[in-house]
């Protein structure tokens, strides 16, 4: 091979590798750097996760996700306690509940005490198909950050664990001298 040809292929990018990170130069300050680099790992590894659940088991990342909170509560959870635990609107919990239910994977039954509320649950068939789900999760997760060896992931996880603490602590401060 000649050098030319090594060279345009070593400069060619996939545009499968085109992330956050794409256009980045020195003249970018570490910090933006380093939270583009976390952003570009983190969908990175969630549109592995989210290709494997539709082509593995026909789900999306939300429905797993709704089905992770029922699992952590067998009593079940109400439906406003889903969407402050996801994250998301009541009306998308709905949406995800309905399709869920449509599909036998969870109950929504009337909450003692209050017939406006309604509590969610998975069934066993839903239990059944979570621990499948959740057991090739736990796999894919291993194999996508299998390129790090156990002491790098533990480092990161600890430095990411200050990082969190540090985040919080300046979100929790008073806004003097910053812009809102």
């Amino acid at each position: 091979m000649k050098a030319s040809q090594a060279a345009s292929q070593v400069t060619s990018i996939d545009s499968r590798d085109l992330d956050l990170e794409t256009h980045l130069t020195d003249d970018h300050h570490q910090a933006v750097k380093l939270w583009l680099r976390l952003l570009s790992c983190t969908n990175k590894i969630e549109n592995a996760v989210r290709r494997r659940l539709r082509e593995s088991f026909d789900t999306s990342l939300a429905r797993f996700d709704l089905m992770a909170q029922l699992e952590r509560c067998p009593e079940g959870l109400k439906m406003n306690e889903l969407s402050q635990r996801m994250m998301v609107t009541g009306s998308n919990v709905t949406g995800l509940t309905d399709q869920l239910e449509s599909k036998g994977l969870v109950v929504r039954e009337t909450a003692a005490g209050d017939r406006r509320t309604f509590l969610v649950r998975l069934t066993p068939s839903g239990r059944k198909l979570f621990s499948a789900m959740a057991r090739e999760h736990e796999t894919w997760v291993i194999e996508l950050l299998g390129g790090l060896g156990t002491i790098e992931k533990d480092r990161i996880y600890r430095l990411l664990g200050s990082l969190k603490e540090h985040v919080s602590l300046v979100e929790r401060a008073p806004k003097v001298g910053r812009r809102s």
